[in-house]
């Protein structure tokens, strides 16, 4: 299998039944992604990002077109795609551990022991930095730290693919900070394929290896791709001059204001 096509979307469109007849939200959709890349999907409210990320998580399933990963057709969801929500979608009731223990269970119980199992929730804990948390409640730590335990579940799967559907988008901004580096330092040591909807346009260029900007909906596709050809590990500090960020910032922001901008109407 070339590693240029780890993820496919073919010629995708999907399309919705409304009161006011058919809508289209996304057409005409290609794309591939490596293994090991990290893409970030950026456009205006509308643009179906969300709906893209749906549709190669599995949620959804494509009106026209064909997805597949690691050669095989995206029919739904499925443990080698992980997803990571900006709502952390957490148990309440439950600690962090068992958060992220109950998804071990379901993907690994029948192949791996209790200990196995424990071990492997404890990693996945460490690796964002909560081992100290692990038997507190979600209504007793941050939402910074909510966030990492979501993604901490996530990984804790081992998946192929880790999609990310603005995943820090109701953070504060120094939160926000924290937790893109952190995630470029995990992504660096799990070499994993990364998907993330953002409307960020400096989240975009810090952490993506390339930027697939999408038109205005509806009937929204890719506009242009972007390669962020930054060197990695990347630091926010010394990337603010860096003349090749100033670059790619300077593309993703003619793109979006000039040639794609628009007054946001009300729902």
């Amino acid at each position: 299998m070339s590693s240029s096509k780890f993820i496919e979307i073919q010629g995708v469109e999907q399309a919705f039944k409304t009161p006011k007849g058919r809508f289209v939200a996304l057409r005409d959709i290609h794309l591939t992604v490596a293994r090991g890349e990290f893409v970030a999907l950026i456009g205006h409210s509308g643009c179906g990002k969300s709906t893209l990320l749906n549709l190669i998580a599995g949620l959804t399933k494509p009106t026209q077109g064909a997805l597949l990963c690691a050669n095989k057709e995206i029919a739904g969801p499925g443990p080698e795609r992980a997803v990571v929500f900006q709502n952390h979608s957490l148990l309440p009731w439950l600690t962090c551990f068992e958060n992220i223990h109950l998804g071990v269970e379901r993907v690994f119980a029948a192949t791996e022991s209790r200990a196995q199992l424990k071990q492997r929730t404890d990693e996945a804990l460490a690796l964002v930095g909560l081992t100290p948390a692990a038997h507190k409640r979600p209504g007793e730590i941050s939402g910074g730290m909510k966030q990492r335990v979501g993604i901490a579940r996530a990984l804790a799967m081992e998946p192929k693919v880790l999609l990310m559907d603005e995943p820090f988008g109701a953070l504060d901004a120094l939160t926000r900070a924290k937790l893109q580096d952190e995630l470029l330092a995990i992504v660096q040591k799990t070499q994993s394929t990364v998907v993330m909807v953002t409307h960020d346009v400096d989240e975009a260029v810090l952490l993506s290896d390339r930027i697939v900007m999408m038109t205005n909906g509806p009937a929204a596709t890719i506009g242009e791709v972007l390669r962020v050809d930054l060197p990695r590990p990347r630091n926010r500090v010394e990337l603010a001059e860096d003349p090749a960020y100033v670059r790619c910032r300077k593309a993703v922001i003619d793109f979006l204001y000039t040639r794609q901008g628009h007054v946001e109407k009300a729902a």
